[in-house]
């Protein structure tokens, strides 16, 4: 019964494992196409980590502060390769998409929000990121690697 135990364990983790890098990679893979699409549906707003209004109109909306938040939970794959790299040390290139797509996305909903309430530019783009379920030690919390990010950014009408 040992053996059987032991072959099955072995078996899900498997399975796990081919899930995460099959399902998960098609899942990242689309979620990157859709923020290139909507990213070409936004190029013509103009986007800056500049404190000040650069180029600020006369005319149009006052500025106005905008807020999009985003997360992204990794999949079993990128658990366990994290995991092992812990072990091991060096750096979490698995973890690195997680935030690049988390930062993108929340951009993408500043940005859009902002073109749909009639500006054409957004200043002062600011990210904020925490940690949710990645560095939680009691075994009672343990939870998914998350990458929460919120951007914060103020839109206004560009001259």
């Amino acid at each position: 019964m040992d053996n059987f135990e032991l072959l099955f364990g072995l078996g899900f983790v498997a399975v796990m494992l081919g899930l995460g890098f099959f399902v998960g990679g098609a899942t990242e893979r689309a979620h990157f196409k859709r923020l290139d699409q909507r990213e070409q549906l936004t190029r013509d707003i103009f986007v800056t980590q500049l404190k000040s209004f650069p180029g600020i109109g006369d005319s149009g909306p006052s500025p106005q502060a905008f807020f999009g938040e985003a997360i992204i939970a990794s999949d079993y794959l990128k658990n366990f390769v994290g995991k092992l790299r812990k072990l091991f040390g060096g750096e979490m290139r698995s973890y690195q998409k997680l935030l690049e797509r988390a930062r993108r996305e929340a951009l993408l909903r500043i940005v859009e929000q902002a073109k749909e309430a009639g500006y054409n530019a957004v200043c002062n783009v600011r990210f904020q990121s925490a940690d949710i379920g990645g560095n939680n030690t009691t075994a009672a919390n343990k939870a998914a690697v998350m990458a929460p990010i919120l951007a914060i950014g103020t839109a206004y009408v560009r001259g």
